[in-house]
C-alpha cells in the first residue's frame, strides 16, 4: 500500500492556465500567463446567444484573439472550470426524462419520500415540482445481508412494460434495486439484460453510491440520469471551443463539490452542485494562510450576486478540517454526494426587495444577470446592490460601463431612486430608510447562517478570522463581523474572484468509499487494510486513466473512518492514517482504542457530552488520493 508522501511542486506553466467560476450572475476568470502577473476578468453569465459561452469568450479576450478564431495549439495548457449548469438545470427542471426501474412494491418511493415536512406547522404543504420520471417495477429481491430472497425476473412481461414506457419518447434508463449497495448482482444482471435488448446503457445506483438507504440512492441516480446529458452537452461545447481534437486542445478539469478537480470523463453531474462555492472555500483557506493566519479558525463569507455561502474551518483538526458532508437536498430532492460543509442562503447582491402586507422582504428570489438589479438598465427590480448604491456605499463610478441593452452603459442611479421610492410609499418611510433596513435584514440572515454552521455545532468563533470574498462581500463584511462579535476580517486582493482563484489551487483528486456497517472490535485491522488496499488500487487506476497520475507514480493517500454509536445514525469522522502507517496484527487492540478516543473527542466537541461505553459501528471507509 502506498505510504503518504508530499506532492512534488507543480512545474512552471508552459502555456496559459485559466481558472473559471461560472456563477448565477457573474462568470469570473483568473488567468495565469506563462510569465507575468495574474489577469482577471468578470463578465455577466447571461450573454446574447450569438456571443457563445461567456467563459470561452472571456478567455479569448484575455488571450488577445479575435472572436471565433481558433486557439493555437500549446497556447493554453489547462482550463479549470467550476459551473452551475447542472444545478440550474435541476432547479429549473430543464433536464432529460428518466425511466426508473425499481424493486417491485416500491414504485411510489420517490413520490412518498421519507415523510419529511420542511414546515411542520404549515396547513398547506407545498411539494417541490417532480422531475419527469416514469417508473417500472422489477420482480426480485435481495435481503439486507445481500443474499437473494427471490430471484430477479427478466422476462417478456418486463420487456413489454419497459417498451410501453419508452414508446412515448426517449428516456434515460436508471436502475435502483433494494440493498444493491451490499450486493450489486441484481443491478448488474438487469443492466446487462437492458443492453442486450438494445435499450442502451442504464445508470446503476450502486455505481452512483455504495451507501445504504434506497430513497436517497434512487433519487440520486434519477437526478444523475436527468442532469448528465445537460452537463455533457455544456462540456462538449466548451471542449469544442478549446480545440478541434482532444490531442490539440488544452487539458480541461472540472471543480467538484468536494473541493477536488476531476477529468470530464470521470465527472458525475451530482458532484458539481456546489463546485463554485467549493472553490471559494479552497481559496479562502489559502488566502488566510498567505496572510499569516494558518492556525486561526476561519469563517468564510462569500456573498455573490445570487446567494451567500458560508463555512467554518478549524485548522486544529488537521486533515479532518476538510470535513465532507455525505448528502444534501436540492429543491426537495435528496442527493448522495460528497460536499464541503458549505451552507448557502438566498441573500446575494441580486436578492429582490419587495413589500408584502406592510413588511419589507429580502429575497429569496434573485434578479440574476438578466434583468439584474435596477441599476443594470434592463428594467430589473430593487435589490441589495441597489440599496448599497442608493446609500452611496457603492459609487456609480466604481462600476464598469457594461450595462444596458448594448452592454456599454454605466449603472443607472435614477432607476434605483425610482424603485426605492415605490417601495418606501406603502411603508411610510424615506427611500434611504428602506435601503438601510434591507441591508440590516440581509446581514442578520447571513449572521444566522454562520451561527448555524459554527456555534450550533460546538465551535467558539470569538477568536475566528472572517474571510470575506465574493463580489458583494466587502460591502457587508464589517457589519456582519460586528453582528457576530468577530474582531478580525480579511479581504484578499482577489476577493471579488476568490472562488475562481481557489479553483486554480484545488488538487486533482478522486475518492473511493465502501460502506461496512460492522462493529469496531479487535481483529478488524487486517480486514480494513485489505479493503483500503482495494480502494487505493481502484483510485490509482482511475487517476492514471485520466492522466492525472503518471504510471508507477505513488499517489498521496489519506483515509477517513466514519463511525457512529450503535443506537444513533449520526456519523462522525475520524482520521485513519494509522491503517496506512502501522502494521497491525489480528489481536492488537491499541489502534481500536485510539480510534474510540478520537471518536469520543469529536462527540464531546459536537454534542457537549461523551457517548459512554456504547458499542461503536464503523459505517464507512473513505480513501482520498
Amino acid at each position: 500500500m502506498p505510504r503518504r508522501q508530499e506532492q512534488a511542486p507543480s512545474p512552471p506553466p508552459r502555456g496559459w492556465r485559466f481558472s473559471i467560476d461560472r456563477g448565477g450572475t457573474f462568470t469570473d476568470v483568473v488567468a495565469c500567463p506563462p510569465d507575468g502577473p495574474l489577469r482577471v476578468k468578470k463578465v455577466l453569465s447571461v450573454q446574447p446567444e450569438r456571443a457563445g459561452d461567456p467563459a470561452v469568450r472571456a478567455m479569448g479576450e484575455l488571450l488577445g484573439l479575435a472572436e471565433g478564431k481558433a486557439w493555437p495549439p500549446g497556447l493554453v495548457e489547462e482550463v479549470r472550470l467550476g459551473t452551475t449548469v447542472a444545478t440550474n438545470a435541476l432547479l429549473e427542471r430543464a433536464s432529460a426524462p428518466v425511466l426508473l426501474l425499481l424493486t417491485a412494491g416500491l414504485g411510489d418511493l420517490l413520490r412518498i419520500g421519507d415523510q419529511h415536512r420542511p414546515d411542520l406547522f404549515a396547513l398547506r404543504i407545498e411539494r417541490p415540482q417532480p422531475l419527469d420520471v416514469a417508473v417500472v417495477e422489477v420482480e426480485g429481491r435481495l435481503g439486507a445481508d445481500g443474499l437473494e430472497v427471490s430471484p430477479l425476473v427478466l422476462d417478456e412481461g418486463l420487456a413489454e412494460r419497459i417498451g410501453t414506457a419508452l414508446a412515448a419518447g426517449p428516456r434515460r434508463l436508471a436502475v435502483a434495486l433494494l440493498h444493491s449497495w451490499r450486493n450489486p448482482a441484481h443491478e448488474v444482471a438487469l443492466g446487462s439484460w437492458l443492453e442486450e435488448r438494445g435499450w442502451g446503457t442504464a445508470l446503476l445506483s450502486h455505481q452512483i453510491s455504495r451507501q445504504p438507504r434506497l430513497l436517497p440512492r434512487a433519487s440520486t441516480t434519477v437526478v444523475e440520469a436527468a442532469l448528465d446529458p445537460v452537463l455533457r452537452r455544456y462540456l462538449a461545447r466548451v471542449e469544442a471551443a478549446l480545440g478541434p481534437s482532444p490531442e490539440r486542445r488544452p487539458r480541461l478539469r472540472v471543480m467538484t463539490s468536494s473541493g477536488a478537480l476531476r477529468s470530464p470523463a470521470l465527472l458525475r453531474a451530482k458532484d458539481t452542485i456546489l463546485s463554485g462555492p467549493a472553490g471559494g472555500m479552497v481559496g479562502a483557506v489559502a488566502a488566510a494562510r498567505q496572510a499569516g493566519w494558518a492556525e486561526a479558525p476561519l469563517l468564510g463569507f462569500d456573498m455573490g450576486g445570487t446567494s451567500t455561502d458560508v463555512f467554518h474551518f478549524d485548522p486544529a483538526r488537521g486533515e479532518l478540517a476538510w470535513e465532507r458532508l455525505r448528502g444534501t437536498e436540492v429543491d426537495g430532492l435528496p442527493l448522495v454526494a460528497d460536499l464541503l460543509p458549505i451552507h448557502t442562503v438566498a441573500a446575494g447582491g441580486g436578492s429582490v426587495l419587495r413589500v408584502v402586507e406592510g413588511r419589507l422582504l429580502v429575497g429569496p428570489r434573485s434578479a440574476g444577470a438578466d434583468p439584474g438589479p435596477a441599476c443594470y438598465r434592463r428594467g430589473g427590480p430593487a435589490t441589495i446592490t441597489d440599496a448599497n448604491l442608493l446609500l452611496g456605499r457603492l459609487p456609480v463610478v466604481a462600476l464598469p460601463a457594461v450595462f444596458g441593452a448594448t452592454g456599454d452603459q454605466p449603472a443607472d442611479r435614477q432607476a434605483v431612486e425610482r424603485r426605492f421610492a415605490e417601495l418606501a410609499q406603502p411603508l411610510g418611510l424615506q427611500p434611504e430608510q428602506v435601503a438601510l433596513g434591507a441591508l440590516q435584514v440581509a446581514v442578520e440572515r447571513m449572521a444566522e447562517a454562520i451561527r448555524r454552521i459554527s456555534i450550533q455545532r460546538g465551535h467558539d468563533i470569538r477568536q475566528a478570522l472572517l474571510v470575506s470574498y465574493g463580489g458583494a462581500g466587502g460591502q457587508h463584511a464589517c457589519a456582519l463581523a460586528q453582528r457576530l462579535g468577530v474582531r478580525r476580517v480579511l479581504l484578499h486582493p482577489l476577493a471579488g474572484v476568490l472562488s475562481a482563484w481557489g479553483i486554480g489551487l484545488a488538487p486533482r483528486q478522486v475518492q473511493r468509499e465502501r460502506s461496512l456497517r460492522v462493529p469496531l472490535a479487535a481483529g478488524l485491522g487486517p480486514e480494513l487494510r485489505s479493503r483500503v488496499a482495494e480502494l487505493v488500487a481502484e483510485g490509482t487506476q482511475t487517476l492514471e486513466a485520466a492522466r492525472d497520475l503518471r504510471p508507477g507514480q505513488a499517489p498521496v493517500v489519506s483515509l477517513r473512518l466514519e463511525l457512529r454509536t450503535a443506537s444513533s445514525e449520526q456519523v462522525l469522522e475520524v482520521e485513519g492514517r494509522a491503517l496506512l502507517e502501522l502494521e497491525l496484527d489480528a489481536a492488537d487492540a491499541a489502534w481500536i482504542e485510539a480510534v474510540r478516543k478520537a471518536f469520543e473527542e469529536s462527540h464531546q466537541r459536537r454534542f457537549g457530552h461523551l457517548p459512554g461505553d456504547e458499542e461503536l459501528v464503523l459505517e464507512r471507509l473513505v480513501v482520498s488520493l
